[in-house]
């Protein structure tokens, strides 16, 4: 069982590369990169993984400031798996201080969904995740609708998002990285009553 001194592992899910950057799929890796700002630090190749990391605190000064590791796995979204359980077994984070943040496609857009466990939903780099490590890691689930008429997920996933979608994106991401800062400061219930919508 994990204490409050244990580090925490985010986890923003994505896809590496230029032509990935804007993807609905590589919002994880949106949150992460604005988390790593707030605390002020740059992503660094990662000794032990194949990923980006860095390492920080989240949270005001003293004893509620949590120590994180932020991480943007380099292995593709199919393949997260890896990346993420060399990470937590190397900085000894207990799987339930493990928190992937993710596109979620049955969660209308721009609504939030912070769980405990649970399936896949069809999520490749979850699917990767919890084939390596089980399923007991907690999610942010940032919503992108479904794919409109008879485009494939896939298809759908993979496109930018689009200029509507766009003027809300930035407010949206910062809403993401405050509800993982809540997550960690307070817990799932407060970060579920004041975030989930």
């Amino acid at each position: 069982m994990s204490d409050a001194t244990d580090p925490w592992l985010i986890v923003g899910l994505g896809n590496p590369g230029p032509d990935y950057a804007a993807n609905r799929h590589n919002v994880g890796f949106m949150v992460a990169d604005l988390l790593a700002a707030r605390i002020g630090g740059k992503f660094k190749r990662a000794q032990k993984a194949q990923a980006q990391v860095l390492e920080g605190r989240i949270g005001p000064p003293g004893p509620a400031s949590r120590r994180v590791i932020l991480a943007k796995p380099m292995s593709y979204m199919n393949l997260s798996g890896g990346p993420v359980t060399a990470l937590r077994d190397f900085h000894k984070v207990p799987t339930d201080h493990v928190v992937a943040v993710h596109d979620e496609l049955d969660v209308d857009y721009g609504a939030l969904r912070l769980k405990l466990g649970g399936g896949d939903n069809g999520h490749n780099g979850l699917k990767s995740m919890t084939k390596a490590m089980g399923p007991d890691y907690h999610r942010v689930r940032f919503g992108i609708g479904r794919p409109p008429g008879r485009m494939q997920v896939a298809d759908f996933v993979l496109k930018d998002f689009s200029s509507t979608e766009r003027k809300e994106l930035e407010f949206l991401v910062d809403r993401s990285a405050d509800a993982v800062e809540c997550l960690l400061a307070e817990g799932l219930e407060r970060a579920q009553s004041a975030y989930n919508s």
